[in-house]
């Protein structure tokens, strides 16, 4: 009962920067670098892209298939049933989400995460949490199949079940949250996901000055690369964090 299986959320219609995750960074798609990344982990079991029904995710089946990770095509906007689908098909007892707007995703995080879990077995969930002092990109969240599956039943709002887990970490009296990433200096402001093609601009100077196709670079690597060309911050660290939340709540309804 402890199958652990990280399911990566992609589709080509982002608003904000639409094709995002087919963007370039050293001549590899963004999608293809998230999944390269997810790969070193040493504690999953399995790698599953959940994506949409839509013709234009052809690229995304392609990047994955080519990679060797299985693909899983759900509900566009329902994010929440397109996650609990593809954990029920891939026989999931403990999900990994990771999203592919992340391509800082770092593996020894991902594991920290899963042994964490294991060894702190009454959490329902783990995460950086709304209010992280981490940087915005660099985590994932791991939580159990029961904690998946009740706010599948029991979540109601849009914004719930566009972005997947706002049930579980809004009801602490239901779920027992844990968040194991809690950095010493506030981190908060650096901003590694990629929404904007300032985003975007960021990513690529970094993979410029780390990225090797035979050396992976860690969340350490890209703080000190930091320490020594503060510059890179500057290109998008004022864009507001958790932006696509912040608009699900201002558009929130009740969904039947």
């Amino acid at each position: 009962m402890n199958r652990v299986v990280v399911i990566i959320q992609a589709r080509m219609g982002s608003t904000r920067l639409p094709g995002k995750v087919l963007k370039d960074i050293n001549g590899k798609p963004m999608l293809w670098h998230v999944i390269d990344r997810v790969m070193k982990s040493k504690k999953t079991d399995l790698i599953v892209v959940a994506t949409t029904t839509k013709e234009e995710e052809y690229p995304i089946l392609e990047i994955s298939r080519d990679t060797g990770i299985e693909v899983f095509c759900g509900n566009e906007w329902d994010v929440l049933d397109r996650y609990y689908k593809a954990a029920v098909k891939f026989s999931a007892d403990i999900i990994v989400r990771v999203t592919s707007d992340c391509p800082l995703v770092d593996p020894y995080i991902i594991d920290n995460f899963i042994d964490y879990y294991f060894t702190n077995t009454d959490y329902d969930y783990l995460g950086v949490g709304k209010h992280s002092l981490c940087p915005n990109g660099v985590g994932c969240e791991v939580f159990s199949f029961e904690a998946l599956k009740r706010a599948w039943t029991e979540s109601k709002w849009f914004s719930e079940r566009e972005h997947v887990t706002p049930y579980i970490w809004k009801n602490d009296k239901i779920f027992n949250i844990g968040r194991p990433l809690k950095p010493k200096k506030d981190l908060s402001k650096l901003r590694w996901t990629v929404d904007e093609k300032r985003d975007l601009k960021f990513v690529r100077e970094v993979y410029k000055e780390l990225y090797n196709e035979n050396n992976f670079f860690s969340t350490r690597d890209v703080l000190e690369l930091l320490k020594k060309k503060p510059e890179l911050n500057m290109i998008n660290n004022d864009i507001i964090r958790n932006e696509g939340y912040i608009k699900s709540l201002k558009e929130d309804r009740i969904i039947k």
